[in-house]
């Protein structure tokens, strides 16, 4: 499976596009739509750059979903999920109770396993309480765009 465009929006409201490198609330380098792999301090794209990046991103992160995820999965499940993962990382999704419960095929914990995850550094942040909202109505194919 792949990523819809819904997906994908959902992930661009939530990660933002940022052009020049910086520091995420985690202290980990990012640029562009949330991209973190081989990012310099310095470093600096095109809007076209980051597109085609998060293009590239979506097919690695929807990768570790078709791996790690053993169950069936409609398409606003797996545009969650991808959501999730991309933001978390993939070693969160494998030591995971949602990875779990999803592979028993206990759909309807997901949505509050997906919500827990609302912490960076430590720290419960505003903007991870609402993208984990949008994650878990999306997952039930709910109106997310409001959150």
């Amino acid at each position: 499976m792949n990523i819809s465009q819904e997906g994908l929006a959902l992930i661009k409201k939530f990660e933002g596009l940022e052009l020049k490198a910086y520091n995420c609330a985690a202290g980990v380098l990012t640029i562009g739509y949330g991209h973190t792999a081989g990012v310099q301090e310095d470093d600096v794209w095109s809007e076209e750059y980051a597109n085609e990046q998060l293009e590239k991103d979506m097919e690695e992160y929807a990768g570790y979903i078709n791996d790690l995820v053993t169950c069936k999965l409609s398409q606003n499940q797996f545009d969650a999920l991808v959501s999730w993962v991309y933001n978390l990382g993939p070693a969160n999704l494998k030591a995971s109770t949602l990875l779990k419960k999803l592979n028993a095929e206990d759909y309807a914990d997901i949505p509050t396993k997906i919500k827990r995850w609302n912490k960076a550094g430590g720290k419960v942040l505003e903007g991870l309480i609402r993208r984990r909202e949008a994650e878990a109505l999306l997952f039930e194919a709910k109106d997310w765009e409001h959150v």
